[in-house]
């Protein structure tokens, strides 16, 4: 129940980050074309892309905590006893829980600094900016609690214990035939 509403919110992160990425490309390149064809420009979308370009980055590594996307090596952990593995995995959890938490008290620290500054061209509140961090650590903190839940009860399959999975780009099989 809990992850079908933590798989539908990263769904929706997902249409907001395709969304942003399309609205990026357009500002850019309409930008670049305006410029470079009639000697003007839109000075928003400059700043605009990059405000989006900073809420993309979070709400993906919320996605990317969620598909166990991220980067990692397993050199070591691989070669551990399941035990040895369930260990470093909830010691890995509680960390990036303990990360999450000062992302969330940064962000916000600096989100009611920043409230009643406003960005230079779309003389909005800078507090939106740092919020994004905010949301970073809100959407991100139940999914790892999630996944800490699962390790503690037995819920968790020892084939999750390491995160990293090969790449489609990399070969397989023996490199030297």
């Amino acid at each position: 129940m809990v992850q079908k509403i933590i798989n539908g919110y990263c769904r929706l992160l997902a249409v907001l980050m395709v969304l942003s990425l399309a609205a990026m490309v357009v500002m850019v390149f309409g930008n670049v074309v305006m410029r470079y064809g009639f000697n003007s420009g839109i000075t928003l979308s400059e700043e605009l892309s990059r405000w989006l370009f900073v809420w993309m980055t979070f709400l993906g590594a919320v996605v990317a905590i969620n598909e166990r996307g991220h980067l990692g090596t397993d050199s070591l952990i691989a070669r551990l006893p399941v035990a040895g593995q369930k260990v470093c995995l909830g010691l890995s959890l509680l960390l990036m829980l303990f990360i999450c938490w000062l992302v969330f008290k940064g962000a916000l620290e600096q989100t009611r600094i920043n409230w009643d500054s406003t960005s230079a061209v779309m003389e909005t509140s800078m507090g939106y900016f740092y919020a994004s961090g905010v949301v970073f650590a809100v959407l991100a903190a139940p999914v790892l609690l999630l996944n800490l839940v699962r390790l503690f009860t037995g819920q968790m399959h020892d084939s999750e214990l390491i995160g990293i999975r090969e790449s489609d780009d990399m070969p397989h099989g023996d490199p030297h035939p």
